[in-house]
């Protein structure tokens, strides 16, 4: 039996590189890979701190020969390891800093790699990666979350079908609250410690963040590339060292423009992503806060109200086929993270249908979100009021 056709007859082996102690987003990968039944997660190494990975790998019962101390130990031993047993891919869930060096000597050693965003710390690192994903041509995932909801592939499938007809304004925005205090040395807040560090996080804070986030979902949704940016950048907390909030005017390969708010420091918000977007014969409005409802505004027609569900109710087949439950029992953030998962796990059984799955961003996405980042720091430390976004 070849291993494709192994591979159609058992779960997708998981390796993971981060997820220790202080990690929100670790056990939320976790939470999500196992959701459908696809993949088990296998080996891995929580933690730079040898003790605290064990002490992890013990917490979710693993074999503890199969706990690593670092990446480097963890992908050896298990490319040693014979077919039937070594892990398939690697799930990166580290700082950013830590997200170029594992997905590189994964990929050296055959292993796929599904990465937390952005993909790298820099732009130079990205090209790098990209470079090597083609060079191995093994599958390399991105976890957008937010292009999991079954309401935002409708969205993208109502803009391709021509719906809205030709787009003409997008505008998204992405508030938080949580940075608004000056959090970052109290000891108590990882998540604030890293993602405030330069050498950690890299040359932006929030936009790097969730504005990455924002960019994406434009692109996503209005199948078109994000050209030109004017940005301005703000630090508000003082003695933060990278910007916390941000505003973008921005204009589309189509012709479409738009701003994109991204901030951190918004007092009294949660995770309030929401985007809007314009087209000669309509719009249309998705909210992560009620990421199960799609409004759908025609021009001089009645509102109609799209929900996600089983009963179809309307629904293109993607959007469809990332539903698991009926109309009236809402799906949130660990399901449409899971539909992430799910699509890698199709892309490693069937490699030649991954560049046909829209569930699934990759490199290419990754060297954009790069490139964004970069236009951003250009632009508010330049004198000129357009960048062109570069990748």
């Amino acid at each position: 039996m070849s291993d494709l056709q192994g591979l159609m007859k058992r779960k997708i082996r998981m390796g993971m590189v981060g997820g220790g102690p202080g990690s929100f987003i670790g056990e939320v990968h976790r939470m999500a890979a196992r959701l459908d039944n696809q993949i088990e997660l296998v080996c891995g190494v929580f933690s730079s701190d040898p003790i605290k990975s064990r002490r992890t790998g013990e917490a979710l019962f693993m074999n503890p020969s199969r706990v690593y101390d670092n990446y480097a130990q963890m992908i050896a031993n298990e490319a040693a390891l014979s077919e039937n047993e070594r892990m398939d891919f690697v799930s990166i869930v580290t700082p950013n800093h830590m997200h170029y060096p594992p997905a590189v000597a994964a990929l050296k050693a055959g292993f796929h790699v599904m990465s937390d965003k952005p993909a790298t710390l820099d732009i130079l690192e990205a090209k790098l990666l990209k470079n090597l994903v083609n060079e191995t041509g093994l599958i390399y995932g991105l976890t957008h979350t937010y292009l999991g909801y079954p309401m935002v592939k409708q969205a993208r499938a109502m803009v391709s079908n021509g719906k809205l007809g030709e787009i003409r304004k997008i505008l998204v925005e992405y508030p938080q609250g949580w940075l608004s205090q000056f959090e970052e040395n109290s000891g108590e807040n990882k998540q604030a410690e890293w993602r405030t560090d330069p050498a950690r996080s890299g040359i932006s804070g929030t936009m790097g963040d969730i504005g990455t986030h924002a960019h994406n979902l434009v692109e996503y949704i209005s199948g078109s590339q994000m050209k030109y940016i004017c940005a301005d950048l703000n630090i508000y907390v003082k003695g933060r060292k990278l910007d916390d909030d941000g505003s973008v005017l921005f204009k589309m390969s189509n012709g479409a423009s738009g701003t994109l708010t991204a901030s951190q420091i918004c007092a009294g918000e949660e995770n309030a992503l929401k985007i809007k977007i314009y087209g000669e014969n309509g719009g249309l409005e998705w909210n992560q806060m009620e990421p199960f409802i799609l409004l759908h505004k025609p021009h001089g027609g009645a509102m109609q109200t799209f929900t996600a569900g089983v009963d179809k109710n309307n629904l293109c087949d993607e959007a469809y086929s990332a539903c698991r439950l009926p109309s009236g029992h809402p799906e949130g953030y660990i399901e449409a993270f899971a539909n992430l998962y799910k699509c890698f796990a199709q892309a490693i059984r069937d490699p030649e249908g991954y560049s046909q799955n829209k569930g699934l961003v990759g490199i290419n996405e990754g060297v954009r979100g790069m490139a964004f980042i970069e236009a951003l720091v250009k632009s508010t430390n330049s004198k000129d009021k357009w960048i062109k976004i570069k990748d």
